[in-house]
């Protein structure tokens, strides 16, 4: 359906996005991205340059009176050889804080991936339009969150009153990096991941630097993290160094104290989390790598690795959480605002039994809202990590 003469068409620019760190032109709109060009051009992994332009956490940010919205996309949607068809992705509309809507969008292209040789296929769509009506006749502050699994082009934003940008509610900002759990990768919309259901209830700005299967102790995401101006930060390390068996602990044990010495560099006396894997049984005492495995007719991960090669510095969970703690620890008698959280506590053995991993690797919704809460009261609670500065 075209617009009709009453609508008005607002150019989306970065004043109205919140969650991105970089704004990229194309042919058909702007790409958000979170991760900057700079460490863009460093990275070489199909994975990474996917999942960072994936835009979990990424919203547009505006007021206005207007009780229709309409946003033109080109979503890019992942298809997985062998496994079922995911749902489309939803958009969240969000209303003074309140969720108010969600829509998904058909068309677009579709990358269709192969996970046992590691190769993907595009195929070209068209452009897609969401659409919000009855939207309360005032004034008020409205978020459009983006869906976290679909790389997303934004066409066009348009409306039947005008747009302006949203200025500084006066929140900390928490800037959180992890793996697919943090990305939100069975999540069923974006702010159903477990860190937009932890910023909720913590009050704070989200800036999600979860990488699906990409949290690897990467250089240039550290020093993305150590330019980004936040108030409070946490990075969840395990899983994905595991189930890549990219190194080994002679090669960790450094590159946890570079990525750490990385981020104070920017933000040296900012509260700073350090978080390992939740429980995840299939790799808590065998290496990986893991891989898909779909004997049993659906997607499952399987870890391949051999447990006796822990002696020869093979990396598993078990391994990981005894070392972050450690060096922590360490560290923790210099830098005082430095924490250790073991994921455990957000998802553990307990929580297996109730609300197992459908895949062996991945929470569930439920799991994730679970997660999400319980983060929210270790870190935020009072005398938390994060809890709130005293008001005088």
């Amino acid at each position: 359906m075209a617009p009709t003469a009453d609508w008005l068409t607002t150019p989306i620019t970065a004043e109205l996005l919140r969650g991105a760190l970089d704004l990229e032109r194309t042919e058909h709109g702007v790409l958000p991205h979170r991760l900057p060009a700079r460490a863009r051009a460093q990275n070489v992994d199909p994975q990474v340059a996917m999942a960072e332009a994936m835009p979990s956490g990424v919203r547009l940010v505006f007021r206005t009176r207007a009780t229709r919205i309409e946003l033109g996309v080109l979503a890019t949607k992942m298809v997985y050889q062998g496994a079922p068809p995911r749902p489309d992705g939803r958009y969240d509309l969000l209303v003074d804080g309140r969720l108010a809507g969600q829509a998904t969008v058909r068309g677009g292209r579709t990358l269709t991936i192969d996970m046992t040789t590691g190769t993907a296929a595009s195929q070209p769509g068209p452009v897609g339009t969401i659409r919000f009506t009855d939207l309360p006749d005032r004034e008020k502050d409205v978020e459009i969150w983006l869906p976290q699994r679909e790389i997303t082009e934004l066409v066009a934003l348009r409306t039947d009153a005008p747009v302006e940008a949203v200025g500084d509610w006066g929140r900390r900002v928490w800037l959180h990096h992890g793996s697919s759990i943090s990305h939100g990768s069975d999540a069923e919309s974006p702010t159903e991941t477990w860190p937009a259901i932890a910023a909720a209830l913590g009050g704070v700005e989200l800036i999600n630097l979860g990488f699906s299967g990409s949290a690897q102790l990467d250089p240039f995401t550290a020093r993305a993290m150590r330019d980004t101006p936040a108030d409070l930060i946490s990075v969840k390390i395990g899983i994905n160094l595991v189930n890549s068996d990219a190194m080994r602990l002679r090669a960790f044990t450094p590159a946890v104290h570079g990525f750490l010495d990385t981020i104070r560099e920017g933000h040296p006396d900012t509260p700073l989390l350090v978080v390992s894997a939740i429980l995840c049984p299939i790799q808590e005492d065998t290496p990986g790598p893991g891989a898909a495995d779909f004997s049993t007719g659906k997607l499952q991960f399987k870890a391949t690795g051999d447990p006796a090669e822990r002696a020869a510095g093979k990396l598993t969970l078990t391994v990981i959480r005894a070392e972050l703690a450690r060096i922590v620890a360490a560290r923790a008698a210099d830098d005082r605002h430095l924490y250790y959280l073991d994921g455990r506590e957000l998802y553990g053995e307990a929580d297996f039994a109730e609300l197992p991993l459908p895949d062996q690797l991945h929470p569930d919704p439920a799991a994730d809202r679970r997660i999400g809460e319980r983060f929210a009261e270790f870190a935020f609670g009072p005398e938390r990590p994060f809890a709130a500065p005293a008001v005088s």
